[in-house]
């Protein structure tokens, strides 16, 4: 597998739920609360937490498997506003990322958000963790008319922040956002320690590092950008 070069980074792009912000025990509990609504059980938060990366259609699915769900369906809607109510009540930076985080704005190093989660969605919950005014640039999953895989999001970022693609790792817990990262001509790291589920293997995604922890991750973004001790 590549690695990381040292020193060949001047920015860092990061996905959001599963990779940068914990917020399984919000959109679990979000599901759980709309099971209980229509009087089935709920589901086991572990495996409610390998689907969050897959947004509400990838919960619903698991969670009323008897269902066929779309997007813009009745109970994926109704899941959204579910959520809303309440998206960063135990929502948090993963151990680790608050210093993490610290150490890039202190050395000037610009760092952001690309998630497929909606703006509506996203903008209350970074506001909430006081994140919204520290990222350089947040792309949000419509903010263009496509998605990650497609490279897009990553190239819009680059450019709403200024920044050299090939200078710019992308960190993310799902293929697609490495994919994504790869097809923008980033570098990538796979956050195995984020939403993974159950027969996934991120070492199969191709990335150019892979973090199975938070402190791993530390490690090879600091390494990345020349701020390894």
């Amino acid at each position: 597998m590549p690695s990381v070069v040292a020193g060949a980074f001047d920015a860092v792009l990061f996905d959001l739920d599963g990779t940068l912000v914990d917020t399984a025990p919000d959109m679990v509990r979000a599901l759980t609360t709309l099971q209980a609504r229509y009087g089935l059980a709920p589901i086991d938060y572990p495996t409610g937490r390998s689907q969050v990366s897959n947004g509400a259609l990838g919960l619903l699915r698991v969670g009323f498997p008897q269902c066929e769900v779309g997007f813009g369906d009745a109970l994926h809607l109704e899941f959204l506003d579910v959520y809303a109510e309440d998206p960063a009540r135990d929502s948090a930076l993963f151990p680790g990322l608050p210093s993490l985080l610290e150490r890039l704005e202190g050395a000037s190093i610009p760092w952001g958000i690309v998630t497929n989660k909606p703006g509506f969605l996203t903008e209350p919950l970074l506001a909430a963790l006081e994140l919204d005014t520290r990222a350089a640039v947040t792309v949000c999953g419509d903010t263009l008319s496509v998605r990650k895989p497609d490279p897009a999001p990553m190239l819009h970022a680059a450019s709403v922040a200024d920044l050299d693609p090939a200078r710019t790792l992308y960190v993310g817990d799902a293929l697609r956002d490495i994919e994504a990262g790869r097809s923008a001509g980033m570098g990538t790291v796979a956050a195995a320690y984020g939403y993974i589920a159950r027969g996934d293997d991120a070492r199969h995604w191709n990335a150019d590092a892979i973090a199975g922890d938070t402190g791993v991750l530390e490690q090879i973004v600091l390494k990345a950008v020349n701020l390894a001790a």
